[in-house]
């Protein structure tokens, strides 16, 4: 479905490009450029997948900005959520401008900000309907119900012609804060004529609508009022909708309230200090506090919905939470859906929690958690109000993305007018053509505690080899100026097998080594040539015996 539509003589074009948020669900990140100006929407991260050993974030790969960091007038942002903003501090350092967004966006992004001591970055607060300037860009904000509050659609408009970004969205007439999405807005814009919209895909498998947030309100109600003992709500912090409505139900059956989890602590603190969370603080109780308060008081909203190992619900599951375990007369609710590959981490999770005699509550059990995605029906009314030229379906899988586009084909748009996009490609469009330009360079930075792109292909396969296989170092000292061996081999073995157990393998591994040293020169001219041949020699060895490939280092010691 990939135009090729073409004009030489055609006016100044409108390039986009995607360099993350495509075909994976994560690491959102769209840069639109016309002639000398680019604005960049959304700066978010993902999670790594589990063959990243050890890699903490996955950004966007954003060496285009910086060749053209000159250019680039401001970050706007959807919203809140991690795979939305969760790389801004490290994009920020690489490439400076201004960011927008809405409240309570903005000041979960000013928590990354200061956690990476990053200063004097231009920050302004946006509302719905407002119009911000950007070079030859206007950007106006239109609100969208999702699952985190202060979320935004952006239409972007140029000489070329308009642009609707959706964001992440459903459709929800019931919404807890009484604000629904903005269709009026869309409509207008739709009239008017839009260019092109960019609408994501997460639930276009799904038919139907989404569940109203509201719906699952009466499941909480019901929760509280039949529980005997403490209730922990593992959900994703930045719900501050869906937080609201538990507190206000825990509040009613006169229990007192505990965050645990970094995420949790922070996000409900700045939710509380701009107005979009409110609880009475005489009901907020410190975690070191919660065993001064009968068990039937106590609600604890604690991050882990995911089932990731330094989360607090997933430490106490394991006994690892230095404040709080779980106890038999505990229930324990799981409001959240596995992201796709958390499956069997949150299965673990819930797995544990049974272990220890809780009565555990999760999506297949009963109605505590709804999409914060619109399903087909919800996406078929977007699409019928704005009424794109050309349609770029963004943030999903391929396959979500693929289907997405036979969605718009049968609502009547010209298969020509859709583009299935590619990470890294351009798509340059005007009011009269749409084509394909270049490819850029684009991909994933692996974040690896302080090191940001520092851990590569090479680092990783390392980690793999040594997580399956293990590792053999082989220690010697050699007189380099008598050329003769001083001491050892001396064999360690980390992974690869328990020496005590197989002193035969490491006595033979070190009679290995000792003949390579008898028939070797061992002048130090020679020792890069003694080193392949140990690993050459014990690889040899080793796999004939015990069929293992661990890594093995040599080591040669001066003396």
């Amino acid at each position: 479905m990939n135009s090729r539509m073409t004009n030489t003589n055609a006016p100044s074009k409108l390039r986009i490009v995607s360099l993350g948020g495509v075909d994976e669900i994560g690491k959102n990140m769209t840069v639109f450029e016309y002639e000398d100006d680019i604005v960049v929407i959304d700066c978010g991260s993902i999670f790594p997948k589990e063959d990243l050993l050890g890699i903490d974030l996955v950004i966007p790969d954003v060496t285009y900005l910086v060749e053209k960091k000159k250019n680039v007038r401001g970050y706007l942002f959807t919203h809140g959520h991690e795979d939305h903003i969760g790389a801004t501090p490290y994009i920020l350092r690489q490439v400076p401008a201004p960011l927008y967004g809405t409240k309570l966006t903005l000041a979960l992004v000013d928590i990354k900000l200061k956690e990476h001591r990053l200063g004097n970055i231009p920050m302004r607060v946006v509302q719905p309907r407002d119009e911000i300037q950007l070079g030859k860009f206007t950007a106006k904000f239109i609100h969208v119900s999702h699952s985190i509050a202060g979320a935004c659609a952006i239409a972007l408009t140029c000489p070329a012609g308009t642009v609707v970004v959706t964001g992440d969205f459903k459709v929800d007439y019931t919404p807890i804060d009484g604000h629904v999405t903005d269709l009026a807005t869309f409509a207008e814009l739709g009239e008017k004529g839009v260019l092109a919209m960019l609408c994501e895909s997460t639930n276009v498998e799904r038919p139907g609508h989404t569940m109203s947030e509201m719906k699952i309100g009466t499941t909480f109600e019901k929760m509280f009022r039949d529980a005997k003992g403490r209730v922990i709500v593992a959900m994703f912090a930045s719900n501050i909708h869906r937080m609201q409505m538990i507190i206000d139900s825990a509040i009613r059956y006169g229990r007192q309230v505990c965050f645990i989890g970094r995420s949790m602590v922070n996000n409900s603190r700045v939710a509380m200090q701009i107005g979009e969370l409110h609880i009475p603080e005489e009901c907020i109780i410190d975690q070191d506090d919660l065993d001064q308060f009968p068990d039937e008081n106590v609600l604890v909203l604690t991050t882990g919905a995911q089932g990731e190992p330094m989360a607090g619900l997933t430490r106490m599951a394991y006994a690892e939470h230095r404040k709080l375990q779980i106890r038999q007369s505990d229930m324990v609710i799981i409001s959240a859906t596995p992201i796709p590959g958390n499956e069997k981490f949150i299965s673990r999770v819930i797995n544990q929690l049974y272990r220890c005699g809780a009565q555990v509550v999760y999506e297949a059990m009963a109605e505590v958690h709804v999409s914060g995605h619109a399903r087909q029906e919800e996406l078929k009314l977007i699409h019928a109000l704005v009424k794109p030229k050309y349609f770029i379906p963004v943030h999903g899988e391929y396959r979500m993305l693929w289907q997405h586009a036979e969605l718009a084909a049968s609502m009547g748009m010209d298969d020509k007018n859709i583009v299935i996009p590619e990470i890294g490609q351009v798509i340059e469009m005007t009011e009269d053509t749409l084509s394909l330009g270049e490819q850029i360079p684009t991909g994933g930075v692996l974040v690896d505690g302080l090191g940001i792109g520092d851990v590569g292909n090479v680092v990783l396969r390392d980690r793999k080899h040594l997580s399956q296989d293990g590792l053999i170092i082989v220690c010697m000292a050699i007189d380099r100026d008598e050329a003769k061996l001083i001491s050892g081999p001396d064999i360690i073995s980390r992974g690869f097998i328990y020496v005590r157990e197989n002193e035969d393998i490491i006595e033979n591994t070190r009679d290995v080594v000792r003949q390579i040293l008898m028939s070797s020169d061992l002048s130090g001219e020679n020792w890069p040539n003694i080193k392949n041949r140990i690993k050459d020699d014990l690889h040899r060895y080793i796999y004939e015996k015990i069929k293992r490939n661990p890594m093995i280092l040599p080591i040669i010691l001066d003396i």
